[in-house]
């Protein structure tokens, strides 16, 4: 059998890739910047994308006042969850999460229990 040519291409583009890949693995433990399937791949735990057509490339957690998402049922982000230690107020609805829409900003736990 004769290999469909997407598959083919596939393969071709993925070689040079899979022999760069000595220290760290083509699928997990991906850099800031690395193209992305799902969060677990990345080192930083956020594979992001800027919209719906974009493609997702890791990057690093929201620090404090930035935006964020609680955690996604997709693995993707619009916005990264926000670095540890802080929490993503936000809107946590099943419609928000299903929606991809539920964005918030990191704040610090600690500050609202001092005020």
């Amino acid at each position: 059998k004769v290999l469909p040519a997407c598959l083919l291409l596939a393969l071709l583009l993925l070689a040079p890739a899979l022999l760069a890949q000595q220290e760290r693995g083509l699928v997990f433990n991906l850099d800031t910047g690395e193209l992305c399937l799902q969060s677990a791949q990345c080192k930083s735990g956020c594979c992001h994308r800027t919209d719906g057509l974009s493609l997702a490339r890791c990057a690093p957690k929201a620090g404090e006042t930035q935006e964020c998402s609680p955690k996604s049922i997709y693995g993707v982000y619009y916005k990264c969850p926000c670095e540890s230690g802080l929490t993503c107020e936000a809107d946590k609805t099943i419609v928000g999460s299903i929606t991809n829409s539920n964005f918030g900003i990191c704040k610090d736990p600690q500050e609202s229990r001092r005020r």
